[in-house]
């Protein structure tokens, strides 16, 4: 009884292997030893695949060490070895990794898979990192994977899928699931549903994955259109492709001879002359196109010249053959969601891109600000126009540069920085005004040319100190980086910061003149100067404290454009323009209108650059017409002053 069980059992075993316990990876290497000791691609394959699917976890070192040529063979027994080259031959270990001793070079063959065997070796180790405990190796398989995606990946990144337990490993491994199934599945609803699946993605290798599925080349056909061909459109010529195009076509189909050039035409008529006649036409009846069309084909049916297509030849085959756009992919269906994904990603793309350039173009609008707001309590309270202005934005950029020479916490220099920067700006103000500005009151062509003076003046002398190469002012590490939304929309943290300051100032102007006294008196010397001192306020002092204060704000600005600007005696110069259009446009002496000024050219700008985005200059030029026209239709900018002093 116990022995006809055993044979039952044994015949089960024969019947159905599929029942039998899977091979180890050293039952595997020695039933193919011989294909091991001298592999080629082809025939290596399917062992290969043993091995990773015996689930056997010696599988996953004998290949690794395959792959790096560390696996010999001892010649005496045949068996399998982890290899080491030492200076006596060769340190061995078993397959599990235990020592196993030395041996001498001549009895060890060392197995040196080709670059062949080495990538499919490479595609099998895929599941065993896929799966490997270490969350790092994982993460670095996957970023493998996507760098260089094959049809073999698939399979073992779909086999890891259920044994993934990091959430983040688990939604990457999903997604690049979803984009090797869109490529590389053959079934054309599983393909379908990874498309899909993608959902409101506008991921970069997503466009990518998709684009070559929308792929198209151009067919030339006879009759009816080719059958089980993917057809993008059916192309009409003349419409939409020339007469040469589709005859192009034809002959690089082999369905149309080559077309008959006018050199080739006179060459073989020439050599073809006989009693007076070529192909049976005179030749004093050549002076024709038509005529010698006929000869080259009477010549051409003689065989006396290779075949080739006249004008008239050409327009018939043309005419007989149709011509379409066909998808590289031969899926319909396929095709038809790659489409539509497509289009959905690009409309979305097209609202990205707009918010982004609206981001940009508030970011360029809070740096405009920031250097004009300055420039708008000089101009708007003493009508001074200060051509030195874009110069204490530079001396502010210093000044942040030379407090990190002794402060080297980036976050505490910068905070030290800001307040120093207005003080120093703040006392050159002051120094200007009383020195060189109050003498010239009333006199704006002569207060224009001696800051133009000093401009010029406190550039060379930042020359003679800090010398012509840009200097570093260091963004705290806080700021590096930026606030990404997604693979379109981004905006530098340096930005943001430099928008809330612009706000922050803005919010202080705003108390400074509507909580406080010297407000109170700013605002009493704008409207009427003559009515403010008959009040008991000093206008020589408000215009002092005010050209100070302008000054003051430049400086810190300057700090805050340093951060990402390059520091140089040149820095105020590149801002000094913006800073007056600005203030024109905005309305002077008010705030709200620099503010809506500094938004007007940094949205124009940008719009310009995003028109034009090769030449930055043109965009400033175009900017600049604008404003002059702009000018001409609302000479008192946008939200003009009020009172008495609104018409001097």
């Amino acid at each position: 009884m116990r022995q006809l069980f055993l044979s039952l059992v044994t015949a089960l075993l024969v019947a159905l292997p599929g029942l039998a316990l899977a091979q180890s990876a050293v039952d595997i290497l020695d039933a193919n030893r011989a294909l091991v000791e001298k592999p080629t691609r082809a025939k290596i394959a399917p062992v290969i695949s043993e091995l990773a699917a015996s689930g056997d976890p010696v599988a996953a070192t004998v290949l690794a060490a395959w792959a790096e040529k560390g696996l010999g063979l001892r010649k005496a027994d045949g068996t399998f070895f982890l290899i080491e080259k030492t200076a006596d031959g060769w340190a061995l270990r078993d397959l599990t990794g235990a020592e196993a001793g030395v041996a001498a070079s001549s009895d060890i063959v060392e197995l040196r898979p080709n670059a062949g065997v080495r990538g499919l070796i490479a595609t099998a180790l895929v599941q065993f990192t896929l799966s490997d405990p270490d969350p790092a190796k994982r993460a670095a398989a996957l970023v493998s994977i996507a760098r260089d995606p094959e049809a073999a990946h698939l399979e073992p990144l779909r086999a890891s899928l259920a044994t993934e337990v990091d959430p983040a490993l688990k939604a990457q491994k999903d997604r690049l699931e979803r984009l090797l199934t869109l490529r590389f599945d053959t079934d054309s609803a599983a393909r379908v549903a990874a498309i899909e699946g993608f959902g409101s993605d506008l991921g970069l290798d997503l466009r990518a994955a998709l684009n070559p599925l929308l792929a198209t080349s151009r067919v030339a056909y006879a009759g009816d259109l080719p059958g089980g061909a993917n057809v993008a459109r059916v192309l009409v010529p003349g419409a939409d492709l020339s007469e040469a195009e589709a005859y192009d076509l034809l002959v690089a189909a082999g369905m149309a001879p080559a077309r008959l050039t006018v050199e080739e035409a006179r060459a073989a008529l020439l050599a073809n002359v006989v009693d007076g006649a070529v192909g049976g036409v005179p030749v004093a009846e050549l002076g024709t196109q038509a005529a010698r069309d006929r000869a080259y084909t009477a010549l051409e049916a003689a065989g006396a010249v290779p075949a080739a297509a006249t004008d008239a030849e050409v327009a018939a085959a043309v005419a007989a053959h149709g011509f379409a756009e066909v998808y590289a992919e031969p899926d319909a269906q396929v095709t038809a969601a790659a489409k539509a994904a497509l289009d959905g990603i690009a409309l979305k793309v097209g609202a990205m891109q707009t918010a982004d350039l609206a981001l940009d173009a508030v970011s360029l609008a809070s740096i405009y600000f920031l250097a004009a707001i300055g420039l708008a309590i000089t101009f708007g309270v003493m009508r001074v126009i200060n051509m030195a202005h874009g110069e204490f934005i530079m001396m502010g950029a210093y000044t942040g540069y030379v407090v990190q020479l002794f402060i080297t916490n980036y976050t505490l220099s910068i905070l030290v920085a800001l307040p120093l920067a207005f003080a120093v700006t703040f006392a050159a103000g002051v120094a200007m005004e009383r020195l060189v500005i109050r003498h010239l009151y009333k006199r704006p062509l002569e207060t224009l040319l001696a800051t133009f003076g000093i401009s010029i003046a406190l550039q060379q002398i930042a020359k003679n100190i800090f010398g012509t190469q840009a200097r570093p002012l260091t963004a705290p590490a806080w700021l590096d980086g930026a606030l990404t939304f997604n693979d379109v929309v981004s905006i530098s943290y340096i930005r943001i910061a430099i928008f809330v300051l612009a706000m922050l100032f803005l919010l202080f102007f705003l108390w400074l003149m509507k909580r406080t006294r010297l407000g109170l008196e700013v605002r009493a010397v704008t409207q009427n100067p003559t009515m403010a001192a008959s009040m008991g306020i000093n206008p020589d002092r408000i215009n002092m404290l005010t050209f100070g204060l302008g000054s003051g704000i430049a400086g810190i600005a300057g700090v805050a454009i340093g951060l990402f600007a390059k520091v140089t005696s040149e820095l105020g110069s590149d801002y000094i323009v913006q800073s007056f259009m600005t203030v024109v446009v905005g309305g002077v002496g008010n705030i709200w209108g620099t503010l809506a000024g500094a938004f007007l050219i940094g949205t124009l700008q940008k719009g310009i650059e995003w028109l034009n985005p090769s030449n930055t200059l043109a965009a400033q030029t175009y900017m600049i017409l604008f404003i002059i026209l702009f000018i001409q239709f609302r000479p008192r900018g946008i939200i003009a002053l009020k009172g008495r002093a609104a018409g001097d």
